[in-house]
């Protein structure tokens, strides 16, 4: 039992009195402490645990796991889907709203050629089969989300729902998965903890999906900080590969009214989805990062296709001619639309002409400054490394789709404006159907009571210290190391080595006293340790690939290096717990012989 003082748990009472200067400091400035003093707390040891038992475990309540539920309830396996948020509602779903359809009775170009082109503006660094197979497979998913209703709304929830309730689809929302279980060298189920009531749940599954999305380190501006690579980490952790971690989104964000959709003119609006056809761009998202950096001032960072980038990195990154500012046409695809979305202005006047350096993706407006995407990769580079055309992780039973899962559908660079949110549906698909088929063929398993012991211990932990570090405390010092421009985007070695550093210091000892007083705080507890380890992902991949290439740029190797590194970068988790690095080249699958590794010490 706690020991009480003034109505207060002794471990909360020690953690205030530790923090006293700080809550005199708040309120001296007038700000309201109560939140601080009647927070309730949770007592680990009243905790309930339940078992539940399902053939597929789709994690994720995003485009690829509407799809991964969908298809494999459709292929006969018993289906139950987990998400951190609301279904269609969560993660980055719920502010895409340009979807990519490869209709070939309208685009000119083939799906070779789309393909071919792909490769040119991606460098290389694009893999090929999941290419072809976001055109060969988007306009079948548009058209089953247009039969749910998805284009008629902003808000995607309704049109989520629709199929999930239609095939009785049982549907866990707002738990946090923060473990996956692996006994007998595969995959057998997951666990975690739910944020509105006091359980600790585990789900004995024969496959498991992710479809986790990717992350960032909660930067201010872009609608992301749900998202912090917790299927990412959990997979590593039982050894599963992982990839692309060096490469940098350049999508953009406001500090004004952030998740808002705006059109071209720079207003706001409630902006329904829509599809967009071919239009690959090269766009590098590192040009005004490094113009900063070098002449001073805030990064501005465009989003691709944002306007003119004059300024581009001197000695950097290849630009295919092709990809040229000069050839390149600004504003949106021809058939999206955006005049038949768009609201009139109130007071009935036409807009004026579009200002230059507005255009971008749908829901993306100008004045954008960067970094505030920061920690994420670009769409569907990174996440588990696949080891074939249909979702497979290098771990027997689990699978992912969508931005968990590193395809390269695109490559290091955001070529095909709408392709993230329909490689979502794609990927999920082809993620539920196969991993129904593999069920199928699989007994179910009974997990052991050691290890569900082993991972409750390790779930409710931070709950149970008496004192340590907050989830907020240790998630701004990550932030004040990995966001600034000269260590995320414009990247330098000793730079690059000194911020790995501190990244080692929180993950070696901050993490381990990590602290929760309630469930709220316990979720951030196990995002913040993902985070961390994200970073040093970020870092030690980063400082392997001595080149500049796509979103990745290296100050002190600012050319391509296509001798050495037609490659991408696996890391992976060795069993002595050290994180290891590997190449695998171009177009190969993770089994490929060639790979080499490299390793480094903890």
């Amino acid at each position: 039992m706690k020991t009480e003082t003034n109505n207060l748990s002794r471990r909360k009472f020690i953690a205030l009195a530790g923090g006293g200067v700080g809550f005199a400091a708040m309120a001296g400035l007038g700000m309201n402490i109560d939140w601080a003093l009647n927070d309730p707390e949770i007592d680990a040891d009243t905790i309930l645990k339940n078992t539940i038992d399902t053939d597929v475990l789709v994690v994720g309540g995003g485009m690829a796991g509407l799809f991964a539920a969908v298809k494999a309830h459709d292929t006969g396996a018993k289906v139950l889907l987990v998400s951190k948020g609301r279904l269609g509602a969560s993660g980055q779903t719920p502010f895409a709203k340009g979807i990519f359809a490869y209709d070939k009775d309208k685009e000119e170009l083939s799906i070779d050629e789309f393909v071919a082109k792909v490769s040119r503006s991606a460098l290389g660094t694009n893999n090929q089969w999941y290419t072809r197979q976001l055109a060969e497979h988007s306009l079948a998913r548009v058209n089953e989300l247009k039969e749910w209703g998805f284009f008629e709304s902003s808000l995607y929830n309704k049109s989520f729902s629709k199929p999930i309730e239609e095939r009785n689809i049982t549907m866990h929302e707002r738990v946090t998965i923060t473990h996956l279980i692996k006994e007998d060298d595969r995959v057998v189920g997951a666990a975690g903890f739910s944020i509105d009531e006091q359980k600790v749940l585990f789900y004995q599954a024969k496959s498991v999906i992710l479809c986790t999305g990717a992350g960032g380190f909660k930067p201010n501006g872009f609608p992301i900080c749900d998202l912090t690579h917790d299927g990412t980490v959990m997979a590593y952790n039982i050894g599963a590969k992982v990839t692309g971690k060096e490469w940098n989104d350049g999508h953009p964000g406001r500090g004004e009214n952030p998740a808002a959709c705006y059109d071209g003119w720079g207003d706001m609006f409630e902006q329904k989805p829509s599809t967009t056809s071919i239009e690959v761009r090269h766009d590098l998202g590192v040009d005004m990062n490094y113009m900063a950096y070098v002449n001073g001032g805030a990064a501005q960072m465009g989003p691709p296709g944002a306007g003119k980038q004059e300024n581009a990195v001197t000695g950097g990154p290849y630009r295919p001619e092709e990809f040229s500012n000069e050839n390149r046409q600004g504003g949106p695809p021809k058939d999206r639309g955006n005049d038949d979305r768009r609201p009139p202005r109130k007071d009935g006047e036409d807009r004026p002409p579009r200002k230059e350096g507005k255009g971008g993706p749908p829901g993306m407006g100008g004045n954008i400054v960067g970094g505030s995407s920061a920690g994420m990769s670009i769409h569907k580079a990174e996440g588990l490394v696949p080891i074939n055309d249909k979702c497979e992780s290098t771990i027997p039973g689990l699978y992912a789709a969508g931005d968990a899962l590193g395809s390269y559908m695109a490559g290091g660079i955001y070529t095909q404006i709408g392709s993230s949110l329909s490689g979502s549906a794609v990927q999920g698909a082809i993620a539920g159907e196969t991993a129904a088929k593999y069920s199928k063929n699989i007994k179910a398993h009974r997990i052991s009571a050691s290890k569900l012991s082993e991972i409750e211990e390790d779930i409710l932990a931070p709950l149970k210290r008496e004192a340590g570090y907050s989830p907020a405390w240790v998630t701004q010092t990550l932030q004040s190391i990995m966001i600034p421009n000269f260590i995320l985007y414009i990247k330098k070695e000793n730079l690059m080595k000194a911020a790995l550093a501190y990244i080692e210091e929180l993950k070696d000892h901050h993490v381990p006293h990590l602290r929760a007083s309630n469930l709220h705080e316990l979720r951030l507890a196990h995002e913040t340790k993902n985070m961390v380890i994200s970073a040093e992902m970020k870092l030690r991949a980063s400082l392997m690939r001595t080149e500049s290439r796509c979103s990745h740029y290296r100050l002190d190797y600012p050319e391509m290096d296509n001798e050495n590194w037609q490659a991408w970068i696996n890391i992976f988790k060795a069993e002595d717990g050290t994180m290891q690095l590997e190449k695998q080249a171009f177009n190969t699958w993770a089994t490929a012989e060639t790979n080499s590794k490299i390793e480094f010490s903890s």
